[in-house]
């Protein structure tokens, strides 16, 4: 009855509304070739409202790999042996998009896992509705040309690296296989309000959380109580602060962005941990007993462990001539997790920095094809280390769209750890070789 029911109500909505596949909605970034480089979208309307529509959109993706990888494995009794690594396919990942408007300048946006590493299983990333004109209050054009209001569990503006990183089946606007090494990706339940005082200018307020999810806990009265370190008594708010200019002329683009997140306490952060979805190298450095489960989603990536307090600043500069393009990234976090003492650490909090570069020339017409390169590195202290390791990773890559739908892209990845202890599988670690990938985006 249950189903009969459902199925009629489906029915009755799909009457009374208009499905558009391949078009925009209102203030909304393309999920083609098209939305490449976009950023926050613009406040100047290309899109007339037509009453209520939902647009319908997808990603998949679908990689081969060729990697090896290696280690030093000091312990008797090989507890760092390395999985077997040889060549063949990762698992395949999709996602499923629903962005519907619902009245002039207000649209609600569903993002959908439908198969991914971490989650085989049908999963929500999250939602929001976002606000750009108020039609309650007759549209008062303060508001439609100056501000945007965006609330619901959401993925959190800092950086600009989450533009262009892959998110499961989404990885049509990622040059490359991979993200960064340190993944600044979180989904949180908040809200984030944007003014655009000129028409290169924008800054952004946001306030969540702090979790990937809800949590109604009293930490006061339930305090998490971990012998010799901090007791976590509260739980407090993540603030995130962005700013950008985007200037482009005929030629050239130049944009210049600065974000900070900051959470005092946080019985569970995920700012570097969020991913629900996986890395792009699978198995590389994961120990024997390994088989693509969930807790080794995050294969050749680095989580700083900062899910306690953690305070983190992110620059990138992205300039676009004509077919050549750079973008970087400089960030600087530091923080604590749950079970350690703050100010451990020289009186300090664990630091960690951030440096990646990376050069993309794209050519033939409508810029369908591309060749590129990227250097990623890290420096971060551990919990229990006394000095850094270092991760550094050299990528090159090329890709080609036969449509603005379709995408074919091949990297070479080397990648090598440095300073980590003898028990960590980590240590001496390397890995290189080859990952082809093939994305559609609707």
């Amino acid at each position: 009855m249950r189903s009969i029911i459902k199925f009629f109500t489906i029915a009755i909505t799909l009457c009374f509304t208009t499905l558009i596949f391949g078009q925009k909605t209102q203030y909304s970034r393309p999920n083609d070739q098209t939305g490449l480089n976009v950023f926050e979208p613009s406040k100047v309307e290309t899109t007339p409202f037509e009453g209520l529509k939902v647009q319908i959109g997808g990603s998949f993706r679908q990689s081969y790999q060729l990697l090896k990888h290696e280690n030093v494995d000091t312990s008797r009794a090989r507890t760092n042996a390395l999985y077997a690594l040889g060549n063949g396919f990762n698992l395949a990942a999709a996602n499923l998009n629903f962005d519907v408007q619902l009245e002039d300048g207000v649209r609600i946006y569903l993002e959908n896992y439908m198969a991914s590493r971490h989650h085989n299983e049908f999963w929500v990333k999250g939602g929001y509705i976002q606000i750009d004109k108020l039609p309650m209050f007759n549209n008062p054009k303060w508001f439609t040309d100056y501000f945007r209001v965006k609330i619901g569990h959401m993925e959190v503006n800092y950086g600009d690296t989450h533009f262009r990183r892959s998110d499961g089946g989404n990885a049509l606007f990622n040059g490359f296989v991979e993200n960064n090494i340190i993944d600044q990706f979180a989904t949180e339940i908040g809200g984030e309000v944007y003014a655009f005082p000129t028409k290169e200018t924008m800054v952004m307020l946001g306030i969540t959380n702090g979790l990937i999810k809800n949590n109604i806990l009293d930490y006061s009265a339930a305090p998490i109580v971990v012998p010799g370190v901090d007791s976590i008594t509260r739980k407090a708010p993540s603030i995130i602060l962005k700013a950008a200019y985007d200037k482009t002329s005929k030629d050239l683009r130049m944009r210049l962005s600065a974000s900070m997140y900051a959470n005092s306490s946080s019985p569970s952060n995920t700012l570097y941990s969020g991913d629900r979805t996986g890395s792009g190298y699978f198995g590389v450095l994961e120990n024997a007993a390994w088989a693509n489960s969930t807790a080794g989603h995050t294969s050749g990536r680095f989580n700083p462990g900062y899910n306690n307090s953690i305070m983190a600043f992110i620059i990138n500069p992205f300039i676009k001539y004509k077919g050549l393009e750079f973008f970087g990234t400089y960030e600087m976090a530091s923080g604590k997790t749950v079970n350690e003492k703050a100010d451990s650490y020289d009186g300090k909090d664990r630091k960690t920095t951030q440096l990646s570069a990376e050069v993309i020339a794209r050519f033939l017409p409508r810029e369908q094809a591309y060749i590129g390169a990227r250097y990623n590195t890290i420096t971060s202290r551990l919990r229990g280390y006394t000095t850094d390791v270092n991760i550094d990773r050299m990528v090159f890559a090329a890709g080609w769209y036969p449509t603005k739908n379709l995408l074919i892209k091949g990297e070479y990845v080397k990648q090598v750890f440095d300073g980590f202890k003898g028990n960590d599988i980590r240590n001496g670690g390397k890995f290189d070789g080859i990952v082809v990938e093939a994305v559609v985006g609707f």
